[in-house]
Order: structure tokens, then C-alpha cells, then sequence
């Protein structure tokens, strides 16, 4: 249940944007072990003046292929999150030629009660939804 948000420049195929959504579901489901239809995932492309991710002084150059790619989730714990990061890079660079360098992701924890996933309800809390165990 991580909501993806994957900020992109502009100008990338309906395929290219497909391709980098299903690499980054794969990484998920290995990293997170979540159902395979847990899926939550935004695109927002971006106008090159409207976006600017430069490299923190560690010297990683970017190119027009930038992920930035915001993750919303519960706690998941740092080597399940290490171990995204991780298949996340690979997937992407093996999939959709997408370099490590160009890829860059921030993650936004929440709690249970932080979701509802409709009805005006946060499933979690009311039980309609196991809990997760936590990773």
C-alpha cells in the first residue's frame, strides 16, 4: 500500500512511463512483500525549468532520464527501505535504461490511521484491512 509519485520531465511515450511504473511495482512487491494488486501510483511530468534535482555536493550527475520519486508509506523499516532503493535502481537501469545516478527517492511514513482507501473509512483501524506486519 506505498502510494508512488513519481515526478518525471516532460516527454517520455505512454510505454517508457509504463515501463518505469512496473519496474518500480516489481522492486516494491520484492522489497515490501505486499499483495501484487497493492498498487498506488501517480505521474507527474514536469516542464525541464520546473523541476531542478542537482546532487546534495555528492557529485552524482543527472540527466534528462530524472526519477525523483516521493513514497508514501508506514513504516517500513531502514533495510526493507535500503533494500527498495536497491532493486529500484536495478530494475529501472535494467528495464528502462534509467541509471542509477538518475534516480533519487524520498520516503514520507505515516500511520494506520493515515489511509483510507474509500468509503470515508480508514480500513486499517476499523479492520476491514489486516495490518501489516511491519517489515
Amino acid at each position: 500500500m506505498p502510494l508512488l509519485h513519481f515526478h518525471l520531465l516532460e516527454g517520455r511515450t505512454p510505454e517508457q512511463i509504463r515501463g518505469i511504473l512496473d519496474s518500480a511495482h516489481e522492486a516494491m512487491l520484492e522489497a515490501f512483500q505486499v499483495p501484487r494488486r497493492d498498487r498506488y501510483q501517480i505521474v507527474t511530468e514536469h516542464k525541464p525549468s520546473h523541476m531542478i534535482v542537482e546532487d546534495t555536493g555528492l557529485d552524482i550527475p543527472r540527466t534528462q532520464s530524472m526519477v525523483l520519486l516521493q513514497m508514501f508509506s508506514r513504516p517500513r523499516g531502514a533495510d526493507s527501505v535500503s533494500e527498495f532503493y536497491r532493486l529500484l535502481t536495478n530494475y529501472l537501469e535494467r528495464d528502462c535504461g534509467i541509471l542509477p545516478s538518475d534516480v533519487m527517492v524520498s520516503v514520507v511514513e505515516n500511520g494506520d490511521a493515515h489511509w483510507s482507501f474509500g468509503h470515508g473509512r480508514a480500513q486499517f483501524l476499523t479492520g476491514e484491512l489486516p495490518l501489516p506486519a511491519e517489515s
